[in-house]
């Protein structure tokens, strides 16, 4: 195991448990919903979005590796944690746990969980953290692509009225609360890191994303959800609530089925 970083050991005990969640919620939530995005490379509405969305699965699995990196700064192997892990111990957002049903599912997707993650990357990359901060401005660049794709979708699956839009809406309030709590949260783990100067509050960043998504969510009827009462059986370990991503996406993460095809 390799020794903790300068950066690292200039932060509280609390400040250090903070960051490690915020990493994991960050790489994990990437990792998965690449996996996610992936089960649709066959299965868009056409050919060049298939293809879009392919790009954008492995877009987010780089990401993932670049943020899982950071945690040999706290003296972990990065690819033990990426490979070993159960479940269980995943710190994703709830609305990845199973996979999109419909291409709105993926589209609610792309907007909420995929933009809420880069109003947290920009949080980050305003901070004083310079083992990420380096990184950030290149995932920046790649997801200026999804949110295009996910605007365009969203408007025409909003214009098209009918069961387009009403699977859109649907699929948007079932991920928007949980999402934004998990990514943007205010709880005393956050509190700790705005302490330190490595993001923004959890506030600040909710308000980053109204400005940036109200209008566009509007054109479904639909409104952000403002902060609310820690959910029921909420894991502040883990910044999520209850529950955690399907084994099967797990498993595929992992990489279990090719595990004895690692080689150096």
């Amino acid at each position: 195991m390799s020794q903790v970083s300068e950066a690292i050991e200039k932060l509280t005990p609390e400040q250090r448990t903070a960051f490690r969640r915020l990493v994991l919620s960050l790489a994990d939530t990437k990792r998965i919903l690449g996996i996610r995005y992936s089960d649709w490379l066959l299965g868009a509405p056409s050919i060049e979005a298939g293809i879009a969305i392919s790009s954008m699965a492995q877009d987010e699995w780089g990401h993932a590796r670049l943020i899982y990196s950071v945690l040999k700064d706290f003296g972990e192997d990065p690819l033990e944690v990426e490979h070993e892990r159960p479940s269980e111990e995943y710190c994703s957002v709830e609305a990845l746990d199973e996979p999109f049903q419909d291409w709105a599912g993926v589209v609610a997707g792309i907007v909420v969980v995929d933009g809420a993650l880069t109003v947290a990357l920009r949080g980050l990359g305003e901070g004083n953290y310079e083992g990420l901060t380096g990184r950030i401005s290149k995932m920046l660049d790649e997801e200026e692509f999804h949110q295009d794709l996910g605007r365009a979708w969203f408007r025409r699956l909003a214009d098209a009225g009918g069961e387009a839009r009403s699977r859109l809406v649907d699929q948007v309030q079932a991920t928007l609360p949980t999402t934004l709590y998990a990514l943007f949260p205010d709880d005393d783990h956050q509190e700790a890191l705005v302490a330190a100067g490595i993001v923004p509050g959890g506030a600040d960043l909710r308000a980053r994303f109204q400005e940036e998504y109200a209008d566009l969510l509007a054109l479904g009827g639909l409104e952000i959800p403002g902060p609310e009462e820690l959910p029921d059986g909420w894991n502040e370990e883990r910044s999520r609530g209850p529950g955690h991503p399907g084994e099967e996406a797990v498993e595929r993460a992992r990489g279990d089925r090719n595990r004895a095809l690692f080689v150096e």
